[in-house]
């Protein structure tokens, strides 16, 4: 498995309904997350600054970079444009985070 670790933002006021529309997390997203070899995923809320922060394991990157060509990915992505920020095409915007310690 890989490690990813990386930030997003949300926006102000917009914390209740973040962890509301993940709590109801679609099926047809849940599956294409498994199906592209995404486990174990959390998402953390630093309230202060409203910065997420994202932990998932992969199995492996280039299966993980075609979840984005998805239609339900897309669909989330739509969803999800306004509460937090997005690139143009509405991703969030997404900060990979360098691993510096592990341990089992």
């Amino acid at each position: 498995m890989i490690r990813k670790g990386f930030k997003m933002k949300l926006y102000d006021g917009f914390e209740e309904e973040y962890e509301k529309r993940h709590n109801e997390l679609w099926h047809e997203m849940r599956e294409m997350i498994h199906s592209h070899g995404g486990h174990n995923y959390s998402i953390f809320l630093d309230r202060d600054t409203l910065t997420l922060y994202g932990y998932i394991e992969i199995e492996d990157e280039e299966l993980w970079a075609k979840s984005a060509d998805t239609e339900i990915c897309r669909k989330w992505w739509d969803y999800m444009a306004d509460i937090m920020e997005t690139n143009p095409n509405n991703s969030p915007v997404s900060v990979d985070l360098a691993p510096v310690f592990h341990l089992d």
